[in-house]
């Protein structure tokens, strides 16, 4: 039976039953351990502890005990064994089942039993140590899906240009621009291109949602927010003064975190605060100071280095989404939506840190996570499985990350942001993303593998520059999305479900 395997009765089918050897290691548990299959990527673990082996943990803990147990009428280390192992019964059977957990559990990752992604769901409470006989314990866990990898030493991968044009320095050099920008407010009509200051009001059939009181807008002809989008946002708002109301509808994204409001029409009501103009900062030697450039053709260099990584990292996704849809052309594997859905913030945090190391802008990267957002589910399915994927070349080809490759890409990540190298690597380690970093890292190595087997064809790329068209805020119309962050880091949301292999 395959991971992809549903069971069809209650009890799940074993699979494999395994009667570990101790006769080398002594300390070893003599476990007989049943796995069966429960689902795409679940497993369903029986483990039994012989009464042996129990014996010899009462018989360590009770001797721990007994030295340093308080006994009315005895010194400690003096009071009889039978009345320290009737006395402490309950603290003695408690220490015993968790010693045994936790050595036989260990002993199942030691001997790669199971490939589990996260850690077993296990309730110890409700675990019953008997007094005579062996000791049987179940769980449910997450594995990593099982296939096999094709040849991929022949793909044909289409591979979008390099080129980084003049132009597109220039464009990037205004949006670049933009991230330094003040706003002035203006008693004029807004126009494209302005900003507002606006209370957002959301409503479904007559009845209010939620309130997001003082966004600043950009009149763009695509406002996102993480579950919906306003289509010629700044037609609606053109002509806008203070105090001025404008309404339109959109639709709930499909995979918004809402199931009942997904696919429903909203009500959206932005009541003008303020018009403001966009003012960009002067190039004198006071702002080449600021971003840490002696004069604008330094900008300049700096802004074609920063393009040449997002074309590379265009290049790579491309390839990725190519090398994926090859592999699993021939692998009948799927992945259970319960651990996709959990797995939703991780790789939305992976992707954004991803696109960080490329150097794009923030607007471009909550443009990004806005886009994400609308479709969480199915992205981060995709994810999950292009993990998988290149996990396993990297395994296959033995490709480990050195300590060098890590500070090399934090360095980078510094230097444009504008940020200290020390304080960003210990957001970064109070954060949880050392480890994603690391697993980016060798996944992009495993990339690089893919392409020095394969052929390669030629294609025109996108624009790397272009002008925005969407706006982009962090607001979403079924409830606000609760991802800290701190300098432009994404902040773990839950560390005992870290993204698979980020650990």
């Amino acid at each position: 039976m395959s991971d992809s395997d549903t069971p069809t009765t209650d009890q799940p089918d074993v699979t494999e039953t395994t009667v570990i050897d101790t006769t080398a290691n002594p300390d070893r548990l003599s476990l007989e351990v049943d796995i069966a299959d429960a689902g795409p990527c679940r497993k369903h673990v029986s483990v039994t502890v012989p009464r042996e082996d129990i014996d010899k943990f009462f018989e360590a803990a009770t001797g721990e005990l007994l030295k340093t147990a308080s006994v009315p009428g005895f010194r400690p280390g003096y009071a009889p064994r039978k009345l320290i192992e009737r006395r402490f019964r309950k603290e003695l059977v408690d220490e015993v089942k968790r010693n045994v957990l936790l050595q036989s559990l260990e002993q199942l990752e030691e001997e790669d039993q199971l490939d589990p992604i996260n850690q077993p769901d296990i309730d110890i409470e409700s675990l019953d140590l008997p007094e005579e006989g062996a000791f049987t314990y179940d769980f449910e866990v997450e594995v990593r899906p099982s296939f096999d990898l094709p040849d991929y030493s022949g793909f044909v991968i289409e591979r979008p240009s390099d080129d980084v044009s003049d132009e597109d320095v220039e464009n990037y050099l205004q949006q670049f621009l933009e991230q330094f920008a003040k706003f002035e407010e203006s008693d004029a009509a807004a126009e494209p291109g302005d900003s507002v200051r606006a209370d957002i009001a959301f409503e479904h059939d007559g009845r209010p949602l939620r309130k997001s009181p003082d966004q600043r807008i950009r009149l763009l002809p695509t406002l996102r927010f993480h579950d919906a989008e306003v289509a010629a946002f700044d037609e609606l708002m053109k002509g806008a003064k203070v105090g001025d109301v404008r309404e339109t509808e959109t639709t709930v994204s499909e995979e918004a975190s809402s199931l009942e409001m997904r696919g429903e029409t909203v009500a959206v009501k932005f009541t003008v605060r303020k018009v403001e103009r966009m003012v960009q900062p002067e190039l004198n030697s006071a702002f080449f100071e600021e971003v840490g450039v002696e004069s604008l053709e330094k900008l300049k260099e700096l802004i074609r280095g920063t393009l040449e990584r997002q074309v590379t990292y265009q290049q790579r996704q491309r390839v990725r989404e190519q090398v994926l849809e090859k592999i699993t052309e021939s692998a009948d594997w799927s992945l259970p939506e319960d651990l996709v859905r959990k797995q939703v913030e991780n790789a939305m945090r992976r992707e954004i840190l991803e696109m960080q190391q490329a150097g794009f802008t923030r607007t471009q990267i909550q443009s990004r996570e806005n886009e994400l957002r609308q479709n969480a589910v199915s992205t981060t399915r995709q994810a999950l499985k292009e993990h998988f994927v290149l996990d396993k070349i990297a395994e296959t080809e033995g490709i480990e990350v050195a300590q060098s490759e890590i500070d090399w890409e934090i360095q980078m990540m510094a230097m444009q942001q504008g940020e200290n190298v020390r304080r960003l690597r210990t957001r970064m380690i109070r954060s949880g993303m050392m480890d994603n970093l690391e697993a980016q890292i060798r996944e992009r190595k495993a990339v690089d593998v893919v392409l020095e087997k394969a052929q390669f064809k030629d294609v025109d790329s996108e624009p790397v520059a272009e002008p925005s068209t969407v706006e982009a805020i962090p607001v979403a119309v079924c409830g606000q999305f609760n991802v800290p962050t701190e300098g432009g880091i994404p902040q773990a949301v839950d560390p005992e479900s870290a993204f698979p292999g980020s650990a």
